[in-house]
């Protein structure tokens, strides 16, 4: 039986295309995801030639990835990006793409609001070459605290769901081991970004395609609910009035099988980052 989509697919990518002329002034996130992204897979001494990527909503993946030598192709839930890289307009959960097509698959910044997150780890491994690698980032669980308790607060006693659903890194890593990648790791980070006003947070939201594309959408906020919002979220300011927000980033690393690779220690004796497992690939 079908599960009804979390996600609004043809929302998602309307949101996309939206964002795309003024992505430029809201891409911090994306770039502190590419520059982490690119500064792990410099640790890979192997070539990994042909390369897919997933998110490309400027051509800075793309030149990041041919600057190492790679053949690239792009693509993106939105159409917009998809057709400006040259690329694919594609679900991650519906790559269009055959069995062992790519050395290395890297989706950056758009796996936070895919209907079937397994599926689409389960579809990246699938078309990866044997020995191929899979990076990705994305926002997970512990992602705009102090919003999400604003707006609660502001609704009272019926707050609705205007964040999406997250993951964490816990929960990252299983689903990296149900999808079959070998050496699977999945670890994090924490950007903290300060904002003068809430406002300017749902605005850079927008900017960056983030905001609620939910099919169970939330009634739109009432004037009344976004001001108290907004009080909220300005109590909660440091001393110069403006307020820390949190964007957790998971990254995930895995490879696809192959009879060269070491056999996987035992489960949950991990002791290494991410970066350190991928320097054993040197």
């Amino acid at each position: 039986m079908t599960q009804p989509d979390i996600f609004d697919r043809g929302l998602r990518a309307r949101r996309r295309d939206r964002m795309m002329d003024g992505f430029a002034d809201h891409d911090f996130l994306y770039r502190a995801m590419l520059d982490e992204l690119m500064d792990r897979l410099a640790y890979v001494k192997r070539d990994l030639p042909e390369a897919l990527l997933i998110g490309c909503p400027d051509g800075n993946g793309r030149a990041a990835l041919e600057a190492m030598g790679k053949r690239v192709i792009c693509a993106d839930p939105g159409f917009v990006a998809a057709r400006q890289q040259g690329g694919v307009q594609a679900d991650e959960d519906a790559l269009p793409f055959a069995d062992d097509s790519f050395d290395l698959v890297v989706a950056c910044g758009t796996l936070d609001s895919v209907n079937d997150l397994p599926g689409a780890l389960i579809l990246m491994r699938r078309i990866l070459r044997p020995d191929g690698l899979m990076l990705a980032a994305f926002t997970g669980a512990g992602t705009l605290p102090r919003l999400r308790a604003a707006l609660m607060t502001a609704e009272g006693d019926r707050p609705a769901q205007h964040i999406h659903p997250q993951v964490d890194v816990r929960a990252a890593g299983d689903l990296l081991s149900r999808a079959g990648f070998a050496m699977p790791v999945a670890d994090g980070e924490t950007l903290t970004v300060r904002y003068g006003d809430i406002l300017r947070l749902m605005h850079d939201l927008r900017g960056m395609g983030a905001a609620n594309v939910l099919t169970s959408r939330p009634p739109a906020l009432r004037r009344d609910i976004l001001i108290g919002a907004a009080e909220q979220f300005a109590a909660a300011a440091d001393n110069d009035g403006r307020t820390p927000e949190q964007m957790a980033i998971l990254y995930l690393s895995g490879w696809k099988p192959h009879p060269s690779q070491a056999q996987p220690a035992r489960r949950g004796s991990a002791t290494v980052s991410l970066a350190e497992a991928l320097k054993s690939k040197e």
